[in-house]
Protein backbone atom coordinates (compact mmCIF):
# COMPACT_ATOMS: atom_id res chain seq x y z
CA UNK A 1 0.00 0.00 0.00
CA UNK A 2 1.40 3.45 -0.93
CA UNK A 3 1.45 6.50 2.00
CA UNK A 4 -1.91 8.03 1.38
CA UNK A 5 -3.56 10.58 3.09
CA UNK A 6 -5.19 7.73 5.34
CA UNK A 7 -2.36 6.53 6.22
CA UNK A 8 -0.77 10.16 6.77
CA UNK A 9 -3.47 10.97 9.40
CA UNK A 10 -3.21 8.08 11.20
CA UNK A 11 0.27 8.69 11.45
CA UNK A 12 -0.14 12.61 12.76
CA UNK A 13 -2.36 10.74 15.69
CA UNK A 14 0.12 8.85 16.92
CA UNK A 15 2.63 11.66 16.81
CA UNK A 16 0.40 14.25 18.50
CA UNK A 17 -0.39 11.40 21.31
CA UNK A 18 3.36 10.45 21.67
CA UNK A 19 5.67 13.56 20.71
CA UNK A 20 3.70 16.50 21.17
CA UNK A 21 5.02 18.76 23.64
CA UNK A 22 8.55 17.07 23.21
CA UNK A 23 12.00 18.36 23.11
CA UNK A 24 13.93 17.83 20.36
CA UNK A 25 17.53 16.01 21.89
CA UNK A 26 19.04 14.46 18.71
CA UNK A 27 18.78 15.37 14.68
CA UNK A 28 20.71 12.80 12.61
CA UNK A 29 20.55 12.06 8.72
CA UNK A 30 21.52 8.64 8.01
CA UNK A 31 20.86 9.01 4.51
CA UNK A 32 20.94 11.79 2.08
CA UNK A 33 17.65 12.30 1.79
CA UNK A 34 16.15 10.77 5.23
CA UNK A 35 16.04 12.76 9.07
CA UNK A 36 16.08 11.34 12.22
CA UNK A 37 14.50 13.14 14.99
CA UNK A 38 15.10 12.33 18.81
CA UNK A 39 12.79 13.61 20.79
CA UNK A 40 12.60 13.74 24.47
CA UNK A 41 9.04 13.56 26.56
CA UNK A 42 7.66 12.52 30.02
CA UNK A 43 7.15 9.24 28.90
CA UNK A 44 10.60 9.02 27.48
CA UNK A 45 12.90 9.50 24.29
CA UNK A 46 11.32 8.61 20.79
CA UNK A 47 12.90 8.74 17.47
CA UNK A 48 11.09 9.92 14.34
CA UNK A 49 11.78 8.93 10.74
CA UNK A 50 11.65 11.86 7.98
CA UNK A 51 11.66 10.14 4.78
CA UNK A 52 11.79 11.57 1.28
CA UNK A 53 13.19 8.72 -0.58
CA UNK A 54 12.18 8.35 -3.92
CA UNK A 55 10.94 5.19 -3.85
CA UNK A 56 9.81 4.57 0.41
CA UNK A 57 9.21 8.00 1.00
CA UNK A 58 7.12 8.29 4.74
CA UNK A 59 6.96 10.01 8.39
CA UNK A 60 6.59 7.55 11.61
CA UNK A 61 7.98 6.57 15.03
CA UNK A 62 10.84 3.93 14.84
CA UNK A 63 12.65 1.30 17.14
CA UNK A 64 15.01 0.55 14.71
CA UNK A 65 18.86 2.08 15.47
CA UNK A 66 20.24 3.83 12.02
CA UNK A 67 23.82 4.11 10.64
CA UNK A 68 25.12 7.51 10.93
CA UNK A 69 27.94 8.78 8.73
CA UNK A 70 30.72 9.95 10.81
CA UNK A 71 30.54 13.63 9.23
CA UNK A 72 27.03 15.33 9.19
CA UNK A 73 25.77 16.63 5.72
CA UNK A 74 25.09 20.18 5.66
CA UNK A 75 21.11 20.12 5.73
CA UNK A 76 21.56 17.97 9.01
CA UNK A 77 23.99 20.64 10.80
CA UNK A 78 21.06 23.44 10.03
CA UNK A 79 18.97 21.69 11.34
CA UNK A 80 20.64 21.33 14.49
CA UNK A 81 21.68 24.78 14.77
CA UNK A 82 17.76 25.89 14.26
CA UNK A 83 15.87 23.01 16.08
CA UNK A 84 18.15 21.26 18.64
CA UNK A 85 16.49 21.41 22.12
CA UNK A 86 13.23 23.53 20.07
CA UNK A 87 9.46 22.15 21.49
CA UNK A 88 7.00 20.77 19.17
CA UNK A 89 3.89 22.92 19.80
CA UNK A 90 1.49 21.51 17.07
CA UNK A 91 1.68 18.56 14.35
CA UNK A 92 -0.50 18.65 11.62
CA UNK A 93 -2.13 17.69 8.24
CA UNK A 94 -2.39 19.68 5.79
CA UNK A 95 -6.04 19.22 3.71
CA UNK A 96 -6.18 15.24 4.92
CA UNK A 97 -2.97 15.29 2.00
CA UNK A 98 0.31 13.68 2.35
CA UNK A 99 1.49 16.71 3.65
CA UNK A 100 3.09 17.39 7.67
CA UNK A 101 3.37 20.38 9.47
CA UNK A 102 5.67 20.43 12.84
CA UNK A 103 5.71 23.66 14.64
CA UNK A 104 8.85 23.78 16.83
CA UNK A 105 8.86 26.69 19.53
CA UNK A 106 12.72 27.55 19.66
CA UNK A 107 15.53 29.93 20.48
CA UNK A 108 17.44 32.05 18.22
CA UNK A 109 21.21 32.79 18.71
CA UNK A 110 20.28 36.32 20.26
CA UNK A 111 18.12 33.85 22.94
CA UNK A 112 14.75 35.44 21.39
CA UNK A 113 11.84 32.95 21.09
CA UNK A 114 10.53 32.08 17.82
CA UNK A 115 8.84 29.45 15.80
CA UNK A 116 9.93 27.23 13.06
CA UNK A 117 8.25 24.91 10.95
CA UNK A 118 9.33 21.87 9.70
CA UNK A 119 7.04 20.37 6.74
CA UNK A 120 7.25 16.55 5.33
CA UNK A 121 5.35 15.89 1.88
CA UNK A 122 5.27 12.32 1.18
CA UNK A 123 4.92 12.78 -2.75
CA UNK A 124 6.64 9.69 -3.99
CA UNK A 125 9.83 11.59 -6.26
CA UNK A 126 8.01 14.98 -5.36
CA UNK A 127 8.72 14.08 -1.58
CA UNK A 128 10.93 16.58 0.43
CA UNK A 129 11.42 18.00 3.81
CA UNK A 130 11.66 21.50 4.08
CA UNK A 131 12.75 23.83 7.24
CA UNK A 132 11.11 27.27 7.36
CA UNK A 133 10.55 30.32 9.37
CA UNK A 134 7.45 31.58 11.47
CA UNK A 135 6.74 33.82 8.07
CA UNK A 136 6.97 30.73 5.98
CA UNK A 137 10.20 31.69 4.34
CA UNK A 138 12.31 28.49 3.73
CA UNK A 139 15.78 27.97 5.92
CA UNK A 140 16.33 25.50 3.26
CA UNK A 141 15.18 21.80 2.51
CA UNK A 142 16.37 18.62 1.56
CA UNK A 143 16.03 18.45 -2.06
CA UNK A 144 16.45 21.57 -4.07
CA UNK A 145 13.27 22.45 -6.82
CA UNK A 146 14.54 24.69 -9.32
CA UNK A 147 13.17 26.13 -12.65
CA UNK A 148 14.27 23.15 -14.48
CA UNK A 149 12.89 20.57 -11.82
CA UNK A 150 9.73 22.59 -11.79
CA UNK A 151 7.87 25.18 -13.06
CA UNK A 152 4.47 25.59 -10.82
CA UNK A 153 6.60 25.54 -7.50
CA UNK A 154 9.90 25.53 -6.18
CA UNK A 155 11.13 24.87 -3.31
CA UNK A 156 15.02 27.02 -3.00
CA UNK A 157 16.42 29.57 0.28
CA UNK A 158 15.11 32.45 0.82
CA UNK A 159 11.41 31.90 -1.16
CA UNK A 160 8.30 31.72 0.51
CA UNK A 161 6.92 27.91 1.31
CA UNK A 162 3.66 27.52 -0.95
CA UNK A 163 1.56 23.83 -0.49
CA UNK A 164 1.59 21.62 -3.33
CA UNK A 165 -1.11 22.25 -6.11
CA UNK A 166 -4.62 21.65 -4.12
CA UNK A 167 -6.28 18.74 -6.02
CA UNK A 168 -10.37 18.84 -7.14
CA UNK A 169 -11.13 16.57 -4.92
CA UNK A 170 -12.99 15.91 -1.65
CA UNK A 171 -11.54 15.60 2.03
CA UNK A 172 -12.77 12.70 3.60
CA UNK A 173 -13.30 14.95 6.62
CA UNK A 174 -16.24 16.93 4.93
CA UNK A 175 -18.11 14.09 3.15
CA UNK A 176 -21.83 15.12 2.41
CA UNK A 177 -23.74 11.96 1.37
CA UNK A 178 -26.10 14.17 -0.57
CA UNK A 179 -23.21 14.94 -3.03
CA UNK A 180 -21.58 11.66 -2.72
CA UNK A 181 -24.82 10.32 -4.33
CA UNK A 182 -25.29 12.75 -6.89
CA UNK A 183 -21.53 12.12 -8.30
CA UNK A 184 -22.14 8.07 -7.96
CA UNK A 185 -25.09 9.17 -9.99
CA UNK A 186 -23.66 11.17 -12.73
CA UNK A 187 -21.59 8.29 -13.84
CA UNK A 188 -21.21 5.41 -16.77
CA UNK A 189 -22.60 2.53 -14.85
CA UNK A 190 -19.49 0.76 -16.43
CA UNK A 191 -17.08 3.10 -13.89
CA UNK A 192 -14.96 0.74 -11.77
CA UNK A 193 -15.81 1.78 -8.34
CA UNK A 194 -12.31 1.62 -6.80
CA UNK A 195 -11.30 4.02 -9.55
CA UNK A 196 -14.49 6.12 -9.05
CA UNK A 197 -13.34 6.26 -5.05
CA UNK A 198 -9.15 7.10 -5.99
CA UNK A 199 -10.62 10.23 -8.05
CA UNK A 200 -13.02 11.15 -5.97
CA UNK A 201 -11.21 11.74 -2.52
CA UNK A 202 -8.02 13.03 -0.96
CA UNK A 203 -5.45 10.75 0.00
CA UNK A 204 -6.95 7.26 -1.01
CA UNK A 205 -5.24 4.92 -2.34
CA UNK A 206 -5.74 2.43 -4.80
CA UNK A 207 -5.47 -0.55 -1.54
CA UNK A 208 -7.63 1.07 0.50
CA UNK A 209 -10.49 1.89 -2.52
CA UNK A 210 -10.39 -1.90 -3.30
CA UNK A 211 -10.98 -2.31 0.24
CA UNK A 212 -13.85 -0.14 0.94
CA UNK A 213 -15.67 -1.70 -2.40
CA UNK A 214 -14.83 -5.58 -1.75
CA UNK A 215 -16.06 -5.02 1.81
CA UNK A 216 -19.49 -4.28 0.27
CA UNK A 217 -19.74 -6.29 -2.74
CA UNK A 218 -17.22 -8.88 -2.03
CA UNK A 219 -15.10 -8.45 -5.01
CA UNK A 220 -12.45 -5.97 -5.50
CA UNK A 221 -13.81 -5.04 -9.15
CA UNK A 222 -16.84 -4.07 -8.78
CA UNK A 223 -18.59 -1.35 -10.98
CA UNK A 224 -21.48 0.74 -10.33
CA UNK A 225 -24.09 -1.21 -12.74
CA UNK A 226 -23.14 -3.56 -9.59
CA UNK A 227 -24.52 -1.67 -6.60
CA UNK A 228 -26.78 -0.02 -4.85
CA UNK A 229 -26.03 3.32 -5.06
CA UNK A 230 -27.57 4.72 -2.00
CA UNK A 231 -26.36 2.03 0.49
CA UNK A 232 -23.22 1.90 -1.13
CA UNK A 233 -22.70 5.84 -0.34
CA UNK A 234 -23.53 4.85 3.08
CA UNK A 235 -21.31 2.12 2.93
CA UNK A 236 -18.53 4.79 2.23
CA UNK A 237 -19.30 7.32 4.34
CA UNK A 238 -19.54 4.50 7.66
CA UNK A 239 -15.99 3.22 6.48
CA UNK A 240 -15.04 6.69 6.54
CA UNK A 241 -15.88 7.92 9.87
CA UNK A 242 -15.02 4.60 11.57
CA UNK A 243 -11.87 5.46 10.26
CA UNK A 244 -11.50 8.84 11.60
CA UNK A 245 -12.63 8.10 14.80
CA UNK A 246 -10.40 4.61 15.59
CA UNK A 247 -7.14 5.09 13.83
CA UNK A 248 -5.17 3.02 16.70
CA UNK A 249 -3.49 0.40 15.01
CA UNK A 250 -1.98 -0.96 11.66
CA UNK A 251 -2.02 -4.06 9.95
CA UNK A 252 0.86 -5.82 8.07
CA UNK A 253 -0.08 -8.41 5.34
CA UNK A 254 2.74 -10.93 4.76
CA UNK A 255 3.43 -14.04 2.23
CA UNK A 256 2.26 -17.23 3.36
CA UNK A 257 5.67 -19.01 1.92
CA UNK A 258 8.62 -16.37 2.86
CA UNK A 259 6.57 -14.47 5.06
CA UNK A 260 7.76 -10.92 3.89
CA UNK A 261 5.43 -7.91 3.85
CA UNK A 262 3.80 -7.60 0.97
CA UNK A 263 1.22 -4.85 1.88
CA UNK A 264 0.44 -2.98 4.66
CA UNK A 265 -3.00 -0.38 5.82
CA UNK A 266 -4.19 1.59 8.11
CA UNK A 267 -7.55 -0.87 8.70
CA UNK A 268 -7.92 -4.60 8.05
CA UNK A 269 -8.01 -6.01 5.00
CA UNK A 270 -10.34 -8.62 4.30
CA UNK A 271 -9.48 -8.59 0.53
CA UNK A 272 -6.28 -10.63 1.34
CA UNK A 273 -8.16 -13.12 3.25
CA UNK A 274 -6.71 -16.77 2.37
CA UNK A 275 -4.38 -14.54 -0.18
CA UNK A 276 -1.40 -13.84 2.88
CA UNK A 277 -1.02 -14.25 6.47
CA UNK A 278 -1.93 -11.30 8.83
CA UNK A 279 0.05 -9.66 11.31
CA UNK A 280 -1.84 -7.30 13.70
CA UNK A 281 0.48 -4.14 15.12
CA UNK A 282 0.22 -1.97 18.31
CA UNK A 283 0.26 1.37 16.27
CA UNK A 284 0.28 2.23 12.92
CA UNK A 285 3.75 3.64 12.90
CA UNK A 286 4.92 -0.21 13.69
CA UNK A 287 2.69 -1.77 10.61
CA UNK A 288 4.66 0.78 8.39
CA UNK A 289 8.15 0.05 9.77
CA UNK A 290 7.99 -3.41 9.39
CA UNK A 291 6.78 -2.96 5.97
CA UNK A 292 9.39 -0.81 4.62
CA UNK A 293 12.46 -1.57 6.83
CA UNK A 294 13.18 -4.76 4.28
CA UNK A 295 12.35 -3.04 1.47
CA UNK A 296 13.86 0.58 1.91
CA UNK A 297 17.37 -1.71 3.60
CA UNK A 298 16.98 -3.63 0.30
CA UNK A 299 16.70 -0.72 -2.40
CA UNK A 300 19.10 1.40 -0.52
CA UNK A 301 21.77 -1.86 -0.34
CA UNK A 302 21.05 -2.11 -4.31
CA UNK A 303 21.47 1.72 -5.11
CA UNK A 304 24.54 1.55 -2.94
CA UNK A 305 26.18 -1.55 -4.71
CA UNK A 306 25.11 -0.79 -7.96
CA UNK A 307 28.49 0.68 -9.08
CA UNK A 308 30.70 -1.78 -7.28
CA UNK A 309 28.84 -4.71 -9.06
CA UNK A 310 29.20 -2.70 -11.98
CA UNK A 311 32.82 -2.64 -11.64
CA UNK A 312 32.92 -6.62 -10.78
CA UNK A 313 31.18 -7.20 -13.69
CA UNK A 314 33.33 -5.37 -15.84
CA UNK A 315 36.63 -6.97 -14.35
CA UNK A 316 34.87 -10.24 -14.86
CA UNK A 317 34.54 -9.40 -18.68
CA UNK A 318 37.87 -8.85 -18.71
CA UNK A 319 38.24 -11.76 -17.62
CA UNK A 320 36.88 -13.65 -19.30
CA UNK A 321 38.10 -12.29 -23.03
CA UNK A 322 41.30 -12.93 -21.63
CA UNK A 323 40.58 -16.47 -20.62
CA UNK A 324 38.94 -16.73 -24.75
CA UNK A 325 42.07 -14.94 -25.86
CA UNK A 326 44.59 -17.57 -24.09
CA UNK A 327 42.60 -20.56 -24.77
CA UNK A 328 42.40 -19.61 -28.52
CA UNK A 329 46.49 -18.82 -28.27
CA UNK A 330 46.81 -22.31 -26.57
CA UNK A 331 44.63 -24.71 -29.33
CA UNK A 332 46.83 -22.37 -32.15
CA UNK A 333 50.15 -23.25 -30.60
CA UNK A 334 49.12 -26.72 -30.20
CA UNK A 335 49.86 -27.25 -34.34
CA UNK A 336 53.37 -25.54 -33.80
CA UNK A 337 55.23 -28.96 -34.47
CA UNK A 338 54.69 -28.70 -37.94
CA UNK A 339 56.61 -25.49 -38.07
CA UNK A 340 59.38 -27.38 -37.19
CA UNK A 341 58.91 -30.22 -39.20
CA UNK A 342 59.25 -27.65 -42.18
CA UNK A 343 62.22 -25.96 -41.17
CA UNK A 344 63.99 -29.70 -40.93
CA UNK A 345 62.75 -30.79 -44.51
CA UNK A 346 63.98 -27.73 -45.97
CA UNK A 347 67.55 -27.68 -44.18
CA UNK A 348 67.78 -31.47 -45.72
CA UNK A 349 66.92 -29.95 -49.22
CA UNK A 350 68.04 -26.66 -49.90
CA UNK A 351 69.68 -27.72 -52.88
CA UNK A 352 66.54 -28.44 -54.77
CA UNK A 353 64.80 -25.27 -53.77
CA UNK A 354 64.46 -22.83 -56.88
CA UNK A 355 64.94 -19.02 -55.86
CA UNK A 356 61.88 -17.00 -55.63
CA UNK A 357 60.02 -20.22 -55.29
CA UNK A 358 56.43 -20.04 -53.96
CA UNK A 359 56.64 -23.60 -52.54
CA UNK A 360 58.24 -26.52 -53.10
CA UNK A 361 57.42 -30.65 -52.73
CA UNK A 362 59.61 -32.71 -50.21
CA UNK A 363 59.44 -36.56 -48.98
CA UNK A 364 58.47 -35.83 -45.48
CA UNK A 365 60.95 -38.48 -43.65
CA UNK A 366 59.03 -38.40 -40.17
CA UNK A 367 56.18 -39.73 -42.15
CA UNK A 368 56.18 -43.51 -41.40
CA UNK A 369 54.65 -44.05 -45.25
CA UNK A 370 57.48 -41.40 -46.76
CA UNK A 371 54.79 -39.39 -48.48
CA UNK A 372 55.58 -35.89 -49.44
CA UNK A 373 54.23 -32.50 -48.12
CA UNK A 374 53.94 -29.03 -49.70
CA UNK A 375 55.95 -26.07 -48.10
CA UNK A 376 54.48 -22.88 -48.57
CA UNK A 377 57.77 -20.56 -49.32
CA UNK A 378 58.20 -17.04 -49.38
CA UNK A 379 59.90 -16.16 -52.64
CA UNK A 380 61.45 -12.94 -51.58
CA UNK A 381 63.73 -15.01 -48.80
CA UNK A 382 66.52 -17.31 -49.80
CA UNK A 383 66.03 -21.05 -49.14
CA UNK A 384 68.14 -21.18 -45.56
CA UNK A 385 65.69 -17.82 -44.25
CA UNK A 386 62.87 -19.48 -45.43
CA UNK A 387 64.32 -22.47 -43.40
CA UNK A 388 64.67 -19.95 -40.94
CA UNK A 389 61.62 -18.60 -40.92
CA UNK A 390 59.83 -21.86 -40.04
CA UNK A 391 61.73 -22.35 -36.70
CA UNK A 392 61.42 -19.03 -35.55
CA UNK A 393 57.41 -19.79 -35.85
CA UNK A 394 57.84 -22.77 -33.82
CA UNK A 395 59.75 -20.44 -31.15
CA UNK A 396 57.16 -18.19 -31.34
CA UNK A 397 54.56 -20.82 -30.87
CA UNK A 398 55.66 -22.78 -28.17
CA UNK A 399 56.63 -19.38 -26.47
CA UNK A 400 53.36 -18.23 -26.93
CA UNK A 401 51.35 -21.74 -25.63
CA UNK A 402 53.89 -21.04 -22.01
CA UNK A 403 52.90 -17.63 -21.77
CA UNK A 404 49.65 -18.58 -22.04
CA UNK A 405 49.06 -21.26 -20.07
CA UNK A 406 50.60 -19.06 -17.11
CA UNK A 407 48.16 -16.06 -18.07
CA UNK A 408 44.76 -18.02 -18.55
CA UNK A 409 45.32 -19.57 -14.99
CA UNK A 410 45.86 -16.26 -13.57
CA UNK A 411 42.28 -14.95 -15.03
CA UNK A 412 40.77 -17.79 -13.86
CA UNK A 413 42.07 -17.37 -10.85
CA UNK A 414 41.19 -13.30 -10.89
CA UNK A 415 37.86 -14.47 -12.20
CA UNK A 416 37.32 -17.02 -9.59
CA UNK A 417 37.84 -14.34 -7.02
CA UNK A 418 36.05 -12.13 -8.55
CA UNK A 419 32.99 -14.12 -8.37
CA UNK A 420 33.77 -14.76 -4.83
CA UNK A 421 33.00 -10.86 -4.15
CA UNK A 422 30.53 -10.45 -6.40
CA UNK A 423 28.49 -12.51 -4.46
CA UNK A 424 29.54 -11.01 -0.91
CA UNK A 425 28.26 -7.77 -2.56
CA UNK A 426 24.54 -9.96 -3.59
CA UNK A 427 24.76 -11.39 0.08
CA UNK A 428 25.51 -8.13 1.91
CA UNK A 429 22.81 -6.89 4.74
CA UNK A 430 24.47 -3.08 5.79
CA UNK A 431 26.62 -0.48 4.32
CA UNK A 432 29.72 -2.17 6.60
CA UNK A 433 29.08 -4.93 4.47
CA UNK A 434 29.55 -2.91 1.51
CA UNK A 435 32.16 -0.82 2.41
CA UNK A 436 34.48 -3.59 3.81
CA UNK A 437 33.99 -5.21 0.35
CA UNK A 438 35.13 -2.05 -1.65
CA UNK A 439 38.25 -1.97 0.96
CA UNK A 440 39.05 -5.45 0.00
CA UNK A 441 38.81 -4.19 -3.59
CA UNK A 442 41.30 -0.99 -3.18
CA UNK A 443 43.61 -3.15 -1.50
CA UNK A 444 43.21 -5.43 -4.22
CA UNK A 445 43.96 -2.56 -6.77
CA UNK A 446 40.93 -2.61 -8.55
CA UNK A 447 39.53 0.82 -7.36
CA UNK A 448 41.17 4.12 -5.43
CA UNK A 449 39.93 5.12 -2.41
CA UNK A 450 41.01 8.57 -1.31
CA UNK A 451 42.84 9.93 1.93
CA UNK A 452 40.08 11.24 3.90
CA UNK A 453 37.61 8.02 2.99
CA UNK A 454 40.64 5.92 4.16
CA UNK A 455 40.79 8.13 7.54
CA UNK A 456 37.12 7.32 7.58
CA UNK A 457 37.20 3.24 7.26
CA UNK A 458 39.81 3.45 10.14
CA UNK A 459 37.43 4.96 12.23
CA UNK A 460 34.85 2.57 11.36
CA UNK A 461 34.03 -0.21 13.66
CA UNK A 462 35.04 -3.70 11.45
CA UNK A 463 31.84 -5.88 11.26
CA UNK A 464 32.07 -9.29 12.98
CA UNK A 465 31.02 -12.65 11.44
CA UNK A 466 27.38 -14.23 11.42
CA UNK A 467 26.26 -16.52 14.35
CA UNK A 468 24.28 -18.88 14.69
CA UNK A 469 23.70 -21.69 17.06
CA UNK A 470 23.07 -25.28 15.98
CA UNK A 471 19.87 -27.35 17.55
CA UNK A 472 23.07 -29.35 19.47
CA UNK A 473 24.03 -26.30 20.91
CA UNK A 474 27.19 -25.62 18.70
CA UNK A 475 28.52 -22.45 17.78
CA UNK A 476 28.43 -21.67 13.97
CA UNK A 477 30.12 -18.72 12.62
CA UNK A 478 29.94 -17.51 9.03
CA UNK A 479 32.50 -15.16 7.21
CA UNK A 480 30.53 -11.74 5.68
CA UNK A 481 33.41 -11.40 2.79
CA UNK A 482 37.06 -12.58 1.09
CA UNK A 483 38.77 -10.65 3.55
CA UNK A 484 36.94 -12.04 6.96
CA UNK A 485 36.63 -15.06 5.72
CA UNK A 486 40.25 -15.17 5.87
CA UNK A 487 40.48 -13.76 9.30
CA UNK A 488 38.04 -16.45 10.57
CA UNK A 489 39.54 -19.40 9.21
CA UNK A 490 43.03 -18.59 9.01
CA UNK A 491 43.36 -16.67 12.14
CA UNK A 492 40.99 -17.09 14.99
CA UNK A 493 40.17 -20.74 14.09
CA UNK A 494 41.36 -23.28 16.64
CA UNK A 495 42.77 -26.38 14.37
CA UNK A 496 40.41 -29.10 15.79
CA UNK A 497 37.30 -26.52 14.61
CA UNK A 498 35.34 -28.00 11.63
CA UNK A 499 35.74 -25.90 7.92
CA UNK A 500 32.99 -26.15 5.69
CA UNK A 501 32.43 -24.36 2.02
CA UNK A 502 30.53 -25.48 -1.32
CA UNK A 503 32.39 -27.09 -3.57
CA UNK A 504 33.70 -25.35 -6.70
CA UNK A 505 31.06 -22.79 -5.91
CA UNK A 506 31.55 -19.05 -4.48
CA UNK A 507 30.52 -18.67 -1.26
CA UNK A 508 31.38 -17.92 2.76
CA UNK A 509 33.85 -20.04 4.87
CA UNK A 510 31.57 -21.77 7.69
CA UNK A 511 33.44 -22.74 11.15
CA UNK A 512 32.01 -25.00 13.81
CA UNK A 513 33.13 -24.43 17.17
CA UNK A 514 34.25 -28.11 18.35
CA UNK A 515 35.36 -26.88 21.74
CA UNK A 516 38.72 -29.11 21.00
CA UNK A 517 37.12 -32.29 20.14
CA UNK A 518 36.92 -31.91 16.49
CA UNK A 519 34.47 -33.84 16.64
CA UNK A 520 30.60 -32.50 15.49
CA UNK A 521 27.49 -34.34 15.73
CA UNK A 522 25.56 -35.30 12.33
CA UNK A 523 22.61 -33.32 12.70
CA UNK A 524 24.85 -30.00 13.24
CA UNK A 525 27.27 -30.94 10.57
CA UNK A 526 23.94 -31.10 8.33
CA UNK A 527 22.52 -27.50 9.76
CA UNK A 528 26.15 -25.98 8.69
CA UNK A 529 26.32 -27.33 5.46
CA UNK A 530 22.88 -26.23 4.89
CA UNK A 531 23.94 -22.66 6.18
CA UNK A 532 27.06 -22.68 3.81
CA UNK A 533 24.95 -23.77 0.86
CA UNK A 534 22.79 -20.60 1.59
CA UNK A 535 25.31 -18.16 1.89
CA UNK A 536 26.64 -18.92 -1.42
CA UNK A 537 26.27 -18.52 -5.14
CA UNK A 538 24.28 -21.59 -5.02
CA UNK A 539 21.30 -20.23 -2.63
CA UNK A 540 18.54 -20.91 -5.54
CA UNK A 541 19.16 -24.45 -6.02
CA UNK A 542 18.97 -28.09 -4.75
CA UNK A 543 21.74 -30.84 -3.60
CA UNK A 544 24.74 -28.77 -3.47
CA UNK A 545 27.57 -29.89 -2.15
CA UNK A 546 29.70 -29.13 0.25
CA UNK A 547 33.32 -29.94 1.76
CA UNK A 548 34.18 -30.14 5.38
CA UNK A 549 37.40 -31.26 6.97
CA UNK A 550 39.32 -29.66 9.96
CA UNK A 551 40.71 -26.33 10.00
CA UNK A 552 44.49 -27.97 10.45
CA UNK A 553 43.79 -29.43 6.76
CA UNK A 554 43.38 -25.80 5.27
CA UNK A 555 46.44 -24.01 3.96
CA UNK A 556 46.83 -20.53 2.51
CA UNK A 557 49.37 -20.23 -0.23
CA UNK A 558 51.54 -17.59 -0.19
CA UNK A 559 50.54 -14.08 -2.67
CA UNK A 560 47.14 -16.14 -2.75
CA UNK A 561 43.94 -13.98 -3.10
CA UNK A 562 42.01 -13.01 -0.09
CA UNK A 563 39.60 -15.66 0.73
CA UNK A 564 41.10 -18.15 -1.42
CA UNK A 565 42.38 -21.59 0.56
CA UNK A 566 43.24 -24.86 -0.31
CA UNK A 567 42.69 -28.37 1.83
CA UNK A 568 43.21 -32.09 1.59
CA UNK A 569 41.40 -35.34 3.59
CA UNK A 570 37.79 -33.62 2.78
CA UNK A 571 34.70 -34.95 2.81
CA UNK A 572 31.39 -33.54 0.79
CA UNK A 573 27.40 -33.60 1.57
CA UNK A 574 24.67 -32.69 -0.31
CA UNK A 575 22.46 -30.45 0.99
CA UNK A 576 19.45 -28.06 0.24
CA UNK A 577 19.68 -24.57 1.22
CA UNK A 578 16.80 -23.65 3.64
CA UNK A 579 16.07 -19.95 4.83
CA UNK A 580 13.58 -21.02 7.22
CA UNK A 581 16.07 -23.06 9.01
CA UNK A 582 18.53 -20.46 8.56
CA UNK A 583 16.41 -17.45 10.39
CA UNK A 584 15.97 -20.27 13.32
CA UNK A 585 19.65 -20.87 13.85
CA UNK A 586 20.70 -16.97 13.47
CA UNK A 587 21.67 -15.87 16.85
CA UNK A 588 19.88 -12.64 17.54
Amino acid sequence: MAFDGFVTHGIVSELCDKILGGKIDKIHQPEKDEIILAVRTREGLFRVVLSAATSNPRIHLTEINRQNPITAPLFCMLMRKHLTGGKIIAISQSGFDRVVKIDIECYTEMGDLTQKSLIIEVMGRHSNIILTQNDNKIIDSIKHIDFTTSAVRQILPGLFYELPPAQDKTNPQELNKNKFLKKLESLPKDTPLDKFLISEFVGMSPLLAREIVFRKTGNTKSFISDIDMSAFAQHTISFIENFLNNTCGGQVILDPKSEKPIAFSCTSLAQYQGLGKFKNCESLSQAVETFFAIRDMHDRLTQKSAGTIKLINNNIERCDKKISLHTENIRKAKNRDKYKVFGDLLTANLYRIEPNSNFVEVENYYSDTLETVKIPLMPELSPSKNAQRYYKLYSKAKATEEHSKVQLEKSETEKAYLETVLDSVNRASSYTDISEIREELAEQGYISINNSKKKQKNKQKKSAPIEFVSSDGYTILVGRNNKQNDELTIKSSYSTDMWLHTKNIPGSHVIIRTGGSGEVPDNTLVEAATIAAYYSKAQKTVNVPVDYTLVKNIRKPNGSKPGFVIYETNYTVYVTPDEKLVETLKKC
